[in-house]
Parts: structure tokens; sequence; C-alpha cells
């Protein structure tokens, strides 16, 4: 019988490392591999990003990040891009929390097209659960106006708020209102009206949109500065300037709660007067008429510029930094 040699032993141990550092080497791939394989994955990432402007990709159509938008919404491209030729149309004057300033309304070139830049306060008119006597409906009932003069809930001859009765979709709610309305549905459907939880909505005060020659039911593109998001949406009611439905701030990545959301500046909107109809439209119609109105205008690379060319903000009221102020 062989006997073991200790010092074989100690050979095969000192070897081992060595041994081990090779087989590792071998089965590593070369910085040129790797750096071939990670340019194949960026490459396949890119290609499967959704093309703001319509254009077919590889990615699943339909898919958004907010309920209401479609795949083509989302952050702006940073596309190298000029913002049209401007001309100032007015200076219309905005007064909240005691303080006043204005805000330059622009037009571009020869077309209708105007934008301003603004906050967004949060609109649920038109929401059926908006409001009631109790005041837990999604907004506080002083936004809707005061007995006898009510403006965002239907009301009687005498002024009485009118409620929603039990086939309708909230019973005991009151009926909210819009400007913009469906008049083949009765007057008192709370259908009738564009529900601001669901469609992506703008306000404009009334004497702004009779000098643009803007109307309920157009269309427009609204931006939200700080983050790049952005979202096609329509004409749908008539208020103070700078206000969104619940569904448009969903889109944006804004607070939409309609009692303590909104953003005191940031938001930049872009409106085409005559481009609607006078009445309501589903969310897919809404984007699709959106998109090609904002092909048409210069499309989203021109967005991009005009929201990043958008004037300072005015001083705000709260002493407080932009993004974290709500109006």
């Amino acid at each position: 019988m062989a006997r073991f040699d200790p010092r074989l032993l100690l050979i095969l141990l000192l070897a081992l490392p060595a041994l081990v550092f090779a087989l590792a080497r071998e089965a590593a791939p070369s910085p040129d591999s790797a750096a071939r394989q990670v340019s194949a994955q960026s490459s396949a990432n890119l290609g499967a990003q959704p093309d703001r402007d319509g254009a077919s990709t590889d990615t699943a159509q339909g898919a958004s990040r907010n309920s209401g938008a479609q795949a083509d919404q989302g952050s702006y491209l940073s596309t190298p891009a000029s913002c049209p030729a401007k001309s100032l149309l007015v200076n219309y004057e905005v007064e909240r929390f005691g303080h006043t300033w204005q805000v330059p309304i622009w037009q571009y070139g020869d077309g209708e097209a105007f934008s301003f830049a603004s906050g967004m306060t949060i609109d649920a008119d038109g929401a059926p659960n908006a409001y009631n006597a109790e005041n837990t409906g999604l907004d506080d009932l002083a936004n809707a106006g005061s007995p006898g003069h009510w403006e965002g809930i239907l009301q009687n001859e005498d002024g009485s708020p009118l409620v929603q009765g039990p086939g309708d979709p909230y019973p005991g709610y009151y009926i909210s209102c819009t400007a913009l309305a469906d008049w083949t549905k009765a007057p008192h459907d709370p259908a009738r009206f564009v529900n601001a939880a669901k469609i992506p909505y703008i306000v404009l005060p009334g004497d702004l949109a009779r000098q643009t020659g803007a109307r309920p039911g157009d269309m427009a593109v609204v931006v939200n500065i700080w983050n790049g998001e952005y979202s096609y949406a329509i004409f749908g009611d008539v208020g103070t300037l700078g206000e969104g439905s619940i569904a448009l701030a969903n889109n944006l990545g804004i607070s939409s709660d309609a009692r303590h959301g909104g953003t005191w500046w940031g938001v930049m909107y872009l409106v085409f007067p005559g481009s609607g109809d006078h009445r309501p439209k589903p969310i897919d119609a809404i984007d699709r008429q959106g998109q090609q109105l904002l092909s048409d205008w210069g499309g989203v690379a021109k967005l991009n510029a005009c929201a990043k060319d958008a004037p300072r903000p005015p001083r705000s009221p709260f002493g407080r930094n932009f993004r974290s102020d709500t109006p």
C-alpha cells in the first residue's frame, strides 16, 4: 500500500488560489463584451419608449401612467427646438389672497392658439359627488357659490340646490354643473355635465374666452413645467384663470384634492380657439384631436421650448417655494 506524501498536499494547497483565479478570469466577459451588452440593452429600452408625436412603437399601445391619459402622454421630450414667434395679446389681471398681478397671454404667429403660464387650482364641478349639504363632497361647498347664487350647482326657482334622486349616481348629493354640457341629455341629468373626476378639462374666465375667441368645447394642451408631464384637455368650465379638473391634475402629477391640492405656479396652458364643436367629448376623442392640433402647431419639441420659455412666477403670498405652495 502506497504511503501518502504530506509534501504533495502542501503543493496542492499552494497551487489552488492560482487555479481558482485562472478559472474565474476565463469565465468573466471581457470589458468590450460587457460594454456591447449594455449598449444593446440600452438600445432595446430606447426602442420600446412611446413616441410622443404618435408614431407607432414597439411598446404596447394604450398603457398609460394616469387614468385618462393615452400612451403618448407623459414627460415631454427634450429635443432642441425654439418656441414659435409670439406676440402679447393681453396682460390679464389676476387677484388671489389680496395679491394682484398680471399674467401675459401670448399668441403665436398668425394662428389663433394662445398660451399663458399660471398655477392650477382644482375644479371638481361636474363630478356627481362634488357637493352635498353635509359638505363632505370632493370640494368645499363654499366653492360652488352661496344660497341663491350657486355657480357650480343647479338650483331651482327659489335658489335651492337640486338634489340627485335614487336613480342618479350619488343620491342626496347636489347636481353639479359645468359650462360645457351635453344638450341631448335631460336638464337635470348629472351626466349632462363634464365630470371633473374623469375628464381632463381647463377653466377660463368668461371675458378672456370672449377676447380670444375660445368657446367651451375647444381643445388645449397643458404642461406641468416642474416635471414635464403634459396632457390634452378640453375647455370645460368658466371661472378663474389657472384652473383645471381633478382628472387633469392627476395626468400632470399635481395634487388633485379639490380642497387642498393644486399648485401656485408652474403650469403652461396652450389653447386652440375654434377647435371644438361646443359638445363634451370622451377621453379618447380629446386625446386624438389634441394630438393632431399639437402636431399641426409644431409638436412636442416646440411645446417643450415654450414651456421652458415661460415667464418667471410672481412672488408667492405664502413665502415658500413655489413647488410646495398650494393656492
